[in-house]
């Protein structure tokens, strides 16, 4: 994703507190925030509650604003945010009520080849992906925060390494770890994934 235009300037006058340009950083950055915490959290409430928590949090630190992008700050930001929820829920579980969620609201590079319009492939589709992204639930959190913002957000490993606060060769780790988890989880169901097991070997 492209920067907004004159992004430094528009970073200055939000720390002068101009709340009309620290709002146009949020109109540029919101999907992919939002993005990162759905796919961290697995459902959309929350994704949405820690979302708004996040730009908060960034307009009352925007002084101390830290890294190569506006981008990397931020989602490092939604990403502790997204630690600490996952670790509330931890110390206190309940049954969430968006534990159901639509298909449409989890989209990304974590989609099933669509081979045949019928609605009997639409309905096998909408169960592979819900699937798999409860297998990405399942990743340990550091790895599924470095396979969102590789796989799905697209960051460079060094962006990537910015907004996890640690090194590109930590990432890369994590990446590759948490990969290897998910294809070993897809091998395991092949009456759900085998098609999807064929389609993706030899990537990552």
């Amino acid at each position: 994703m492209p920067s907004p235009p004159d992004e430094a300037t528009l970073i200055e006058r939000s720390r002068e507190g101009d709340l009309a340009a620290f709002n146009a950083l949020v109109a540029a950055y919101q999907d992919q925030v939002y993005n990162l915490c759905l796919r961290m959290l697995g459902s959309q409430q929350p994704a949405e509650d820690v979302t708004q928590e996040t730009f908060i949090s960034a307009y009352r630190n925007v002084g101390r604003m830290r890294g190569p992008s506006v981008r990397s700050w931020l989602l490092r930001i939604a990403a502790n945010a997204c630690i600490d929820e996952l670790r509330r829920r931890k110390r206190h579980p309940q049954l969430s009520l968006d534990s159901r969620r639509n298909d449409d609201e989890l989209e990304g590079s974590y989609d099933v080849p669509d081979s045949a319009p019928g609605p009997e492939q639409v309905t096998v589709r909408v169960e592979l992906r819900q699937a798999l992204e409860a297998e990405l639930l399942q990743l340990p959190v550091d790895q599924r925060l470095a396979v969102v913002l590789c796989d799905v957000e697209g960051l460079a490993y060094e962006e990537i390494a910015s907004a996890m606060g640690t090194s590109v060769g930590t990432v890369k780790s994590r990446i590759s770890r948490g990969r290897s988890r998910l294809r070993s989880a897809l091998r395991a169901k092949p009456e759900l994934f085998g098609g999807l097991i064929r389609h993706t070997r030899g990537t990552g």
